[in-house]
């Protein structure tokens, strides 16, 4: 049975997603494997906390919204690649 992801986890996942070119918010749910409503709440958060910039754009007749890693965004995910490669964190079958 696989294990549980930390909030921690799933937050690097959609800062990882965002950094390797996904950028629409449907495409980062699908690449995080996380279902709409928390996928919504995570960007939101991320957002506030200067991690990722979102841009709206008009198309149509909806606004598109996509995001963007801040430079902040990418200190975090460097850092913790970092982190991983120092710990270099096994995982116990």
């Amino acid at each position: 049975m696989p294990r549980r992801r930390s909030r921690l986890d799933i937050i690097l996942n959609v800062l990882n997603a965002v950094k390797e070119g996904v950028n629409k918010p449907t495409r980062i749910m699908y690449a995080t494997n996380l279902s709409w409503k928390p996928t919504q709440r995570i960007l939101t958060s991320l957002v506030e906390q200067g991690l990722l910039m979102d841009i709206e754009s008009e198309g149509g007749k909806r606004t598109k919204t996509r995001y963007e890693l801040t430079e902040k965004g990418s200190d975090v995910v460097r850092y913790f690649d970092k982190a991983r490669d120092l710990i270099a964190i096994e995982e116990i079958l």
